[in-house]
Order: C-alpha cells, then sequence, then structure tokens
C-alpha cells in the first residue's frame, strides 16, 4: 500500500489511466457517488466547491459505485451525461469501482485505512467523502449525510497548509 493517495491510480470514466500523482500538491476530496441515491442532489453542492476553489488547488473526483442497493446501475457514459445534463458537473469523474469488499479499489482500501469511521473502516453508503491535504496522506473523513457546503471550513484549512 502506497505513503500517498499519490501514490495510486485510476481509470477516468472516458476509460484513461489517470496517476493521482498529477494531482500532488492540491487538495484532492473524493467521494464514492451514485445517480439515484437520495444524497444525489449532493452533485450540485460539490459542483459548488469545485467551481469556487479549484483555482486555489482543489480537485474534487467523484467514483461512482453501485454496491449500495444499486443505485448507479449505469454505464460510464451515461453516468457522465446524466452528471453533466442534471447537476452541471465539471469536477472529474472516474470509472465505476466498489468501495468495499474484495473488490475494492486501493484508492478507497487507502482512504479507509486513513480514516477510518466509529466502527471501522467500511463504507456505509453513497456519498462518503474523504479530504486528503496536499501532501497526499493526511485524510479526514465525512459521512455522506454531511452536506458539501459544510466541508468548507475544512478544504479552506486544508488550501492553507
Amino acid at each position: 500500500m502506497a505513503d500517498s493517495l499519490f501514490g495510486y491510480s485510476a481509470r477516468a470514466n472516458d476509460g484513461k489511466e489517470i496517476a493521482l500523482s498529477s494531482y500532488e500538491g492540491k487538495v484532492v476530496l473524493i467521494v464514492n457517488t451514485a445517480s439515484k441515491c437520495g444524497f444525489t442532489p449532493q452533485y450540485e453542492g460539490l459542483e459548488a466547491l469545485y467551481e469556487k476553489y479549484k483555482d486555489r488547488g482543489l480537485v474534487v473526483l467523484g467514483f461512482p459505485c453501485d454496491q449500495f442497493a444499486h443505485q448507479e446501475p449505469g454505464s460510464d457514459s451515461e453516468i457522465a451525461s446524466f452528471c453533466k445534463l442534471n447537476f452541471g458537473v465539471t469536477f472529474p469523474l472516474m470509472a465505476k469501482i466498489e468501495v468495499n469488499g474484495k473488490g475494492a479499489h486501493p484508492v478507497f482500501a487507502f482512504l479507509k485505512k486513513k480514516a477510518p469511521n466509529a466502527i471501522g473502516s467500511t463504507i456505509k453508503w453513497n456519498f462518503t467523502k474523504f479530504l486528503v491535504g496536499r501532501d497526499g496522506s493526511t485524510v479526514k473523513r465525512f459521512a455522506p449525510t454531511v452536506e458539501p457546503e459544510k466541508l468548507e471550513k475544512d478544504i479552506e484549512a486544508a488550501l492553507k497548509a
């Protein structure tokens, strides 16, 4: 397991492999997303954070996941279209992944190890958020119920660090 988020890569929504080292020195907000979830409107808030802070070094990465009540049934291209049409998403979307179990993407294995929750490291639902500092190893976890705008104080602090 790498010491930093920047030691990993992930496949983008368009199929291209992205070395997360390309985000080195930035603050990265990683979210497991779904298009048919009660929290789906959070895409709007995530996009607002991205627009507000991207010039100061924030990157938002959406990782669609279909492990929770089949709430992300679409293909990668359908997911991208849905997010753009309904929420104006311009932040990077990754290819659909798993966040729990044996098939969990290595990025999420790293995040869960760095920032477990009160009852272990398992991700309980869609829109769990991980804020990763510029060093790539400082990770703070937020529950799905935490609205994106509630992250601003933590984002500001991470951007100043």
